[in-house]
């Protein structure tokens, strides 16, 4: 994330997801709806401690990491989860141009 809009993002998109309202969200991490909005607008900078607190009541955990690693990570779909990274069989045998029980897909056999 490089951005506070990101990371406002990645917020609204967790609340949605677990179904919390922001008076919930605000209330389990002790801070004013005031204070709550300006986190998920993305355009006020907040306290670190207040952003430890609201990913907390998301079941989201903070995590410093070297920058070549963050690029690495896939990106989040709009409900913030991660595409898994290894790839099913069928998703192998399809890259490699087979179909199911070894049949050449691209022949229809």
């Amino acid at each position: 994330m490089k951005s506070l809009l990101d990371i406002a993002s990645a917020l609204r998109a967790r609340a949605k997801r677990i179904s919390i309202t922001q008076d919930e969200l605000g209330g389990a991490a002790g801070i004013s709806r005031r204070t709550l909005t300006h986190a998920l607008s993305g355009t006020h900078d907040i306290k670190l401690t207040t952003l430890m607190a609201v990913a907390d009541r998301l079941g989201l955990e903070l995590a410093l990491v070297p920058k070549g690693a963050a690029q690495a990570m896939p990106a989040p779909d709009e409900f913030g989860v991660s595409p898994p990274v290894v790839k099913t069989r069928v998703q192998q045998m399809l890259e490699r141009g087979k179909g199911p029980k070894g049949t050449d897909s691209s022949s229809g056999r």
